[in-house]
């Protein structure tokens, strides 16, 4: 992997001398985070750049891209590989999704599916070309980090993440999977959503008898934060918890490493600030999450009123979940929000249900809503231990062929963008093939 990125970096450098950059990332926390650390290393470099923040990468985005700019992709184009080969640019693509064909000859490309290297979130990979280029890019490692937790890739770590973990000085931590873990515990409990925790989640009250079935007592300034309990506090926080959350998936584990990293001078819980970014990103603003991403001061300010509203968003689409019918099969679970969930949203809410105790490990959890005139898709499976015969990215592939849209993600995550006229054509669909040849019995 690292010489694939010396290579890379090398013809970066030599490609880019006198031209015009535009930087085109995902608008979800990976995205977000690798558009910022490589908007500070061209800013270093003094080039002429412009970056454009993207739910998805639509045909027609990469049809009306000017022909006399550098085209670099972040988090995002290995599935539009073939598309992409059709334009004259220069394009260079910095992402870890499944490649959907050969590399074409107009494009520069590092994925960890090229090598056999570790998997590694594409704010990882941004960091490493950049630290290539100059050293100086060193100071972005924490936005790496944050990069890293808010895809989920924290709980296997690989030689190369760890050496990027060392770079921006993160303090891990071990402890219940809460965040954020530097603010009240009762707090943190109210809004906790990953994990879902039934009877807590969304009520205060209920947060406060869970620490009292804990015996974890408030002190003169109120509760603790997460990170400022004691291990026999930690363990029986974790026993509530767990209590609370573990009739139905044994096999479900809360227990992992905190990341407390420097974010405008203030050790913060990485989670926190994914979070922050994820949620201005889903509620449109994602220019501002670049902008907290670079240091603005204003742009925190306000990402966290945008976070007080998108929490809210997410209790209301999680009870939305809780008190309405389903389409549920074996081992399976639909859920067609329609217009009551934001499209930005859903999949976060199925990620929240995938990672939660309410559905048996192994579900798929299949979440719609809608777009306009198109239907958002995400596909997850709920628990931490997959099944490997499951497939989400082929599902998704086998579907969309008949249903006509894109689809993309990976094999335990994925999703499409349908037309809405297909929404019937395509629950009809999912439900065969998850019926026949996803689930065996």
């Amino acid at each position: 992997m690292l010489k694939l990125i010396e290579k890379f970096t090398e013809k970066f450098v030599e490609k880019t001398k006198d031209k015009g950059i535009i930087v085109i990332s995902h608008f979800d926390t990976d995205g977000v985070t690798s558009a910022a650390i490589f908007s500070k290393c061209l800013k270093r470099l003094d080039k002429n750049f412009s970056v454009r923040i993207i739910k998805q990468l639509e045909n027609k985005i990469i049809q009306e891209l000017p022909e006399d700019k550098i085209i670099v992709f972040l988090d995002l184009a290995s599935a539009s590989l073939e598309e992409i080969g059709k334009i004259p640019n220069q394009v260079f693509i910095i992402d870890h999704h499944d490649l959907s064909g050969k590399v074409p000859s107009n494009v520069e490309i590092v994925n960890p599916h090229l090598t056999d290297s570790e998997n590694m979130s594409a704010s990882c990979l941004t960091y490493l070309v950049s630290k290539q280029i100059s050293k100086e890019n060193i100071d972005s490692g924490n936005l790496a980090v944050i990069g890293l937790v808010g895809d989920i890739l924290d709980r296997d770590i690989g030689k190369i993440t760890n050496t990027i973990i060392s770079d921006s000085g993160t303090i891990i931590k071990k402890g219940i999977l809460l965040y954020p873990s530097t603010r009240p515990l009762n707090k943190t409990l109210e809004y906790s959503s990953n994990p879902f925790i039934p009877g807590v989640t969304g009520n205060s009250e209920g947060a406060v008898e869970l620490l009292r079935e804990a015996g974890i007592e408030t002190t003169k300034k109120g509760y603790k934060s997460l990170i400022e309990l004691d291990e026999h506090e930690m363990r029986k926080l974790v026993t509530a918890v767990v209590l609370r959350t573990a009739k139905k998936s044994s096999n479900f584990d809360f227990i992992g490493n905190l990341f407390l990293i420097k974010f405008f001078n203030k050790l913060e819980d990485a989670r926190e600030i994914s979070a922050l970014i994820n949620a201005c990103s889903r509620m449109g603003y994602s220019e501002i999450a670049l902008l907290l991403c670079m240091g603005n001061k204003s742009a925190k300010e306000k990402s966290e009123r945008i976070y007080a509203t998108y929490k809210q968003h997410i209790i209301g689409a999680l009870n939305f979940v809780n008190t309405n019918d389903l389409i549920k099969g074996k081992k399976y679970i639909i859920i067609n929000a329609k217009d009551n969930i934001k499209d930005t949203i859903i999949g976060t809410i199925a990620s929240i249900l995938s990672m939660s105790p309410v559905y048996e490990e192994g579900t798929v959890i299949l979440a719609m809503a809608y777009n306009k005139d198109k239907i958002k898709v995400s596909a997850r499976i709920s628990g931490r231990n997959k099944q490997e015969e499951k497939n989400l990215k082929e599902l998704m592939d086998s579907i969309v062929e008949h249903t006509g849209g894109i689809a993309g993600g990976h094999k335990f995550a994925a999703g499409c963008l349908i037309s809405k006229e297909k929404e019937e054509m395509f629950i009809e669909l999912a439900k065969k093939k998850m019926e026949i040849e996803l689930i065996k019995i």
